[in-house]
């Protein structure tokens, strides 16, 4: 989870895994797209030597034993490991704040990369006491925050978002707070709380650059789906159906368009045939399929909700 802000389209690639994962043990993927899944799988944890992650999926069936392999990551790990202690005592030894510093975070980057997760945390606070500036004290809560949806530790992110707003109290730079954001939203989807997430979300429309989260489409995608259920008819109308950013994106999403439209329109049976065909992709988003059951439920309430509104036009 090395880096800050994403390049654009460019998702961190710990979180691609964690969405490959959530495929491989969901009902509705074909065995066939679960082969596929699983060699990428593989291949991932193979290219960052991720032992433990390898261990545990060994464990629950999903990859084969490999004592060979797992031998071979764990000295890698266990030299990489003195190379950067080696670097660390140099840097207290030889050199400035500055570069014990950089010493101590790639050490933490290290054991994000190879998902040793509290070995992760407790380098990362480490890391954390060396530094003095909000910004880079926040970029270390950004990593923690990645670390926290990887295992979808909600505890972990609702602490991270609280220091992070601590933090800003100290100062700290719009950009980081726009994407503190959008953190704090998928959080909030990711707990139910789809009226919050709304309202963060349309809060980040033309400031979004946490391209390591999702692809901005991805971003539209919830964003629409949180309003839809959470927001008035009017302001359904002014902060989404009329948003320009939300216009020239939408259309990338299969039936996302007419599902908002055909609700405002009150064009109530296109309405469902879109719902029914977004129902896939929400039932396969990691994020939002434990509240799949509740949205469509959700979902159905605010027809009849829009219809009532619509008569007072």
């Amino acid at each position: 989870m090395e880096g800050g802000a994403g390049e654009e389209g460019k998702q961190e690639r710990h979180l691609v895994l964690a969405h490959k994962l959530f495929l491989l043990s969901h009902p509705a993927v074909d065995d066939l797209s679960k082969v596929a899944l699983r060699a990428e799988v593989l291949d991932a944890v193979k290219s960052d030597d991720m032992a433990p992650l390898f261990e545990s999926l060994v464990a629950a069936g999903v990859l084969e034993p490999d004592a060979a392999l797992l031998a071979e990551m764990r000295g890698r790990i266990d030299d990489e490991i003195r190379k950067l202690d080696e670097k660390i005592a140099d840097a207290e030894e030889n050199l400035g704040e500055s570069e014990v510093r950089e010493a101590h975070l790639a050490k933490s980057l290290y054991f994000i990369r190879v998902g040793e997760k509290e070995k992760a945390l407790e380098q990362l606070k480490v890391t954390e006491g060396k530094t003095v500036a909000v910004g880079q004290k926040m970029d270390l809560v950004f990593h923690t925050l990645q670390i926290g949806f990887f295992y979808m530790d909600f505890d972990l992110i609702s602490k991270s978002i609280d220091k992070a707003k601590n933090l800003f109290e100290e100062g700290g730079d719009w950009e980081r707070k726009n994407r503190l954001k959008v953190y704090e939203g998928l959080y909030c989807m990711a707990t139910r709380n789809f009226k919050k997430a709304a309202s963060l979300f349309l809060d980040s429309i033309s400031t979004f650059t946490t391209y390591e989260l999702f692809p901005y489409d991805t971003f539209i995608f919830y964003t629409v789906l949180t309003s839809v259920i959470t927001l008035d008819r009017v302001s359904l109308k002014q902060k989404v159906v009329d948003a320009p950013e939300i216009l020239a994106v939408i259309g990338k999403v299969p039936h996302l368009s007419e599902f908002l439209n055909s609700l405002y329109n009150c064009q109530y049976k296109s309405f469902f045939v879109a719902f029914s065909g977004l129902t896939e992709q929400i039932k396969l988003d990691r994020y939002l399929q434990p509240h799949f059951r509740y949205y469509m439920r959700e979902g159905t309430v605010t027809v009849h909700c829009s219809w009532e509104a619509s008569l007072q036009d």
